[in-house]
């Protein structure tokens, strides 16, 4: 079986190389064909009589194709010459019949006018038939030949004065004729350049297949050279067809002569030439294919809206210059290199300038990667007649921009779509095949998640896979627009990790800090993110393998760009980090709101307020969840037990703050000890939480410390310590180091004797007055503290 399918392998690639061999004999000039034939022999056995095979083949095709032409055509042939035998004989009839008449009115001087009759006659017909090529060199053998010998007859002098005349009705007939081929050609611009852009196209193709074949069937990347090209150019037509199959290889290859008709150029260019005024038809020649130019050039305001807008721009284009580059190599100086090459010069630059506005309008990728394509192929084609078309080649640089802006755009509403449908929870798998199938998508490697019996959870969520595959998605779809580009696989390489780049630090970035951002997502949908953006902070390096599988280019090479990938995702979990800080405050904020103290009450209820409780048992059931993030090695169970606790202390250090807040509102007036007490009463079960370890990690009292300043108030105020505060004020080791003595004042002028009404401290007017004295002195003792403290 093997040396079957080897030996078909060689068949058609003998068939390839005799197709080939075919297509240069009937193209090339007979001096040449020796190597060609030569190579025949040099090949492998059998090789010649294969080939001789394949050309009596083609030889009994042009047989038919002849026998077909001549069928059709005989009967007229045989009949054209029946008629002009006729003509013939009754033409000799009449010339002999004149002769006779001639020499009977003049005599044998008549004779002599014999030749001058026939000459002249010869015009007639020439002018009738419109052969005026013809008919002016008939003129000129009369004046110069026929005319002098019998001068001295009137009617000689009158033909003579007549033929000026006619030359001047040659040269409006033919310019006439000259207008209307550029009218025609106008029109036909569309379909000659449709035809070589097609062409170009289909070789670019054929180079492709022998490409494979000679690189063994495998192909594993596209070829970028830029001298790959190998368009063969005919001088009078349009590019070589592509060898394919024998049916394919039998075809006719249309030129520009198969489409235009050139003669009115060439019968025009003739007779002012021939007239010696050969210059001013170059002129007008040249004049009015530059306001040809200039009206091709011209595109539609709609354009860029779809690609047979961009097709017809480039077919005219391409139709245009083909047609100059016929007329430059079939006539001898009507339009010249340096001519085509000003022309040429004058479009790219217009050709340029209306592409880059065009293409920026386009938001649809496709639209753009077709744009590229017909780019491509515009600029193979014209490059195959000798039109230098590196600007062209640059401005793809400029298109590839754009197209990646578009790209972005896109993926940017894929990247929406997934957050918004992800249910952010731990992907559940019940089975071997799902847990594969989720691997085959996504590269997660952990060796506790293995261990474990189905059904199991992985760590991530849906959009995490779902976020990989798109990026995937993404690097093709770049790749795309590099194909074709001629550049070396280390500049490919680089548009992909650039334009990559762009993909995780813009868009990706974006979509992930409005996510993080937005109100419905809650603590636990943030600890997810985390959690996602972790998992895919490791499988950078996984897309680095996969570009470098598609270039084949090493990422060791010098200047290689890496991604940016891990930053992105540092920067997402650091805005998720912080977004639960603050939503952890917002909720505190919430509870804090619910309090409904009696600020005026006589002694405490005698247990903790209830708004507390409540917050206090949330924060409980929320820092659980912190236990579901990564903890698999040292650095990820280092990374989540530090978003935990930092959450943790940031919680009660809001509480703390915002009892104390509570404490010093200006707007409350008058606090009673029994609500000093109702107060305490909720700063200790604050400080059990903390003590309980709600997170674990920190050391000692750490987390207790969040409500030292509460304690050391309230303390003082409880125990009434004012000798050992003001004793010990200023010093380091002070029982009551972290009270301000702006806070005590503020909160002692809201108990102290301020109206009759309410006055908690009226009975000590009657029992105790040396304890009100006590008060006022200690007011005075903090104001001058405080005093000190601003001075």
């Amino acid at each position: 079986m093997f040396i079957t399918i080897m030996a078909e392998n060689e068949t058609l690639d003998c068939i390839t190389e005799h197709e080939r061999i075919l297509q240069e004999i009937e193209s090339t000039d007979t001096a040449c064909v020796g190597p060609t034939l030569r190579s025949i022999y040099d090949d492998q056995p059998n090789a010649h009589r294969r080939f001789m095979e394949k050309l009596d083949a083609r030889i009994r095709n042009h047989d038919r194709e002849i026998e077909k032409m001549c069928n059709f055509h005989h009967q007229g042939f045989v009949d054209a010459i029946t008629e002009l035998l006729k003509v013939r004989a009754d033409a000799e009839k009449l010339m002999v019949a004149v002769i006779m008449a001639a020499v009977f009115v003049f005599g044998p001087p008549a004779m002599i006018l014999w030749p001058l009759l026939e000459m002249y006659s010869k015009l007639k017909e020439q002018l009738e038939s419109k052969r005026y090529y013809a008919a002016l060199k008939t003129m000129e053998q009369l004046e110069k030949i026929y005319i002098p010998r019998v001068s001295h007859y009137r009617f000689c002098q009158i033909m003579a004065e007549n033929l000026p005349r006619l030359r001047e009705e040659i040269k409006e007939i033919s310019m006439s004729d000259l207008k209307d081929f550029l009218e025609s050609i106008r029109k036909h611009s569309n379909k000659v350049g449709e035809t070589a852009m097609r062409q170009a196209q289909q070789h670019r193709t054929f180079n492709s297949v022998v490409a494979k074949q000679e690189s063994g069937g495998h192909y594993t990347k596209p070829l970028y050279s830029l001298n790959g090209r190998t368009n063969t150019h005919i001088p009078n037509g349009l590019l070589m067809d592509d060898p394919g199959d024998e049916e394919e290889a039998d075809e006719e290859v249309l030129t520009a002569q198969d489409l235009v008709d050139f003669s009115p150029v060439y019968r025009c260019l003739h007779i002012y030439t021939v007239l010696g005024d050969r210059e001013t038809f170059e002129n007008y020649y040249r004049k009015q294919r530059k306001k040809q130019a200039r009206l091709v050039l011209q595109p539609q305001a709609n354009m860029h809206e779809t690609v047979e807008g961009y097709r017809t721009y480039f077919n005219q284009i391409v139709g245009f210059f083909v047609v100059e580059d016929h007329i430059l190599h079939a006539t001898k100086g009507l339009v010249t290199r340096a001519y085509t090459d000003e022309l040429w010069n004058m479009a790219l630059s217009k050709i340029i300038a209306v592409l880059r506005t065009h293409s920026s309008y386009c938001e649809d990728p496709d639209l753009v990667l077709e744009l590229k394509n017909m780019i491509v192929i515009f600029a193979d084609t014209l490059q195959g007649y000798g039109f230098p078309v590196n600007r062209l080649f640059d401005l793809l640089f400029e298109v590839r921009d754009q197209y990646n802006e578009t790209l972005l755009k896109k993926w940017a509403l894929v990247f929406r779509e997934i957050f918004e449908l992800d249910n952010y929870s731990p992907i559940p798998v019940e089975t071997e095949e799902e847990y594969k199938l989720v691997v085959s998508r996504f590269p997660f490697h952990d060796a506790e998640v293995e261990k474990q019996d189905f059904p199991k959870k992985l760590p991530m969520s849906q959009s995490v896979p779902q976020i990989y595959s798109q990026v995937k998605e993404f690097i093709y779809a770049s790749l795309k627009f590099s194909e074709s580009l001629h550049r070396s696989s280390t500049e490919i390489d680089d548009m992909l990790r650039k334009s990559t780049n762009l993909l995780l630090t813009r868009t990706l970035s974006s979509c992930l800090q409005n996510l993080i951002k937005k109100p419905h997502i809650g603590l636990t949908e943030l600890v997810q993110i985390i959690i996602n953006t972790t998992h895919l902070e490791q499988a950078c390096r996984y897309l680095e393998e996969f570009i470098t599988n598609i270039t084949n280019v090493s990422p060791e090479t010098v200047h290689t760009t890496r991604l940016y990938g891990l930053s992105t995702f540092k920067d997402a979990r650091h805005a998720a980090e912080g977004e639960i800080y603050t939503k952890l405050n917002q909720k505190i904020d919430e509870f804090i709101q619910l309090a409904d103290y009696e600020w005026g009450m006589a002694e405490s209820d005698g247990r903790a307020s209830g708004y507390l409780m409540d917050l206090i048992n949330f924060l409980r059931s929320t820092f659980q969840v912190f236990t579901h993030l990564p903890s698999n090695n040292n650095d990820h169970a280092s990374m989540s037990g530090k978003v935990a606790q930092t959450a943790c202390m940031s919680a009660c250090k809001h509480l703390s703050t915002s009892l104390m807040q509570m404490l010093l509102d200006t707007e409350l007036k008058q606090i009673s000890m029994g609500a000093i007490q109702q107060f305490n009463l909720d700063v200790i079960q604050c400080e059990l939480f903390a003590s309980s370890e709600p997170v674990p990690g920190f050391q000692g009292d750490t987390l207790q410390l969040a409500f030292i300043d509460l304690r050391q108030l309230l303390d003082l105020f409880m125990v009434w310590d004012w000798s050992t505060y003001l004793a010990d004020y200023g010093q380091p080791n002070s029982k009551y180091l972290r009270v301000n003595p702006a806070t005590a004042l503020a909160l002692l002028e809201k108990m102290k004797d301020t109206s009759k009404k309410n006055n908690i401290f009226s009975q000590f007017r009657k029992n105790d007055r040396d304890k009100q004295k006590l008060i006022e002195t200690v007011v005075k003792q903090l104001r001058s503290l405080v005093n000190g403290m601003s001075s």
